[in-house]
């Protein structure tokens, strides 16, 4: 089942969720990168957070050259769960904890994003793993959220290491089981790395990326 009338839904419920609770849609730090999702103004200062709103994309992303790149299948879902909206990072209550679900905040952005998972597949192969890809952290430490690529099902991970704790059969049902979080934005500090230009994916895994460098 494709994730993606779950992640319509809690799109929809997510900005409802700030307009009912803040009166206003919910604000971001693009820190200077364009978005078709920035409502009104666009500013180039790095300091200004924005009113944003989910659109989705004329064309859709898909990771079709990543696999041939890979010479390996992905789970269908990474292409409707990351190609089909420009988005923020979305923010999440859970019973596992607070978190967040990323996306791709433009076109360069989703680019670095195939870039990142080409990352982490190599380094998985390197260690003998089995492939999976991220779809966003858990607040605690540096759990990421990862999808097992045999099955479509939905982990705890920690860079390096076996995923340590199954949250659902698919993703799907993970995202169903998510709470759109009302807080404000935070702006985070860029790393000086340029693989990490790009605030809607990687100002939120900074901890992550540190940790897969071998820069703790």
């Amino acid at each position: 089942m494709s994730c993606l009338p779950a992640l319509d839904k809690f799109l929809q419920n997510y900005h409802q969720s700030y307009l009912s609770t803040l009166g206003e849609l919910p604000r971001y730090y693009p820190q200077g990168e364009p978005s078709l999702c920035i409502q009104g103004e666009f500013l180039q200062d790095p300091d200004a957070a924005i009113t944003w709103k989910p659109i989705k994309r004329d064309e859709k992303g898909s990771f079709a050259n990543l696999e041939h790149a890979l010479e390996l299948s992905l789970w269908p879902d990474i292409n409707v769960f990351y190609g089909q909206y420009f988005a923020a990072p979305l923010l999440f209550d859970s019973k596992w904890g607070t978190g967040e679900l990323l996306q791709a905040w433009n076109e360069a952005d989703f680019d670095c994003l195939q870039q990142n998972i080409i990352g982490h597949l190599m380094m998985k192969k390197q260690l003998k793993q089995p492939p999976t890809w991220f779809i966003g952290l858990l607040d605690d430490g540096d759990h990421m959220l990862t999808v097992n690529n045999a099955d479509g099902s939905v982990w705890i991970e920690i860079p390096g290491e076996l995923p340590s704790q199954q949250l659902s059969s698919s993703l799907a049902e993970f995202i169903e089981s998510l709470s759109p979080r009302i807080a404000p934005p935070v702006k985070h500090e860029e790393l000086s790395m340029p693989a990490l230009e790009h605030p809607g994916i990687f100002a939120s895994f900074k901890r992550m990326w540190f940790n897969l460098r071998g820069k703790r």
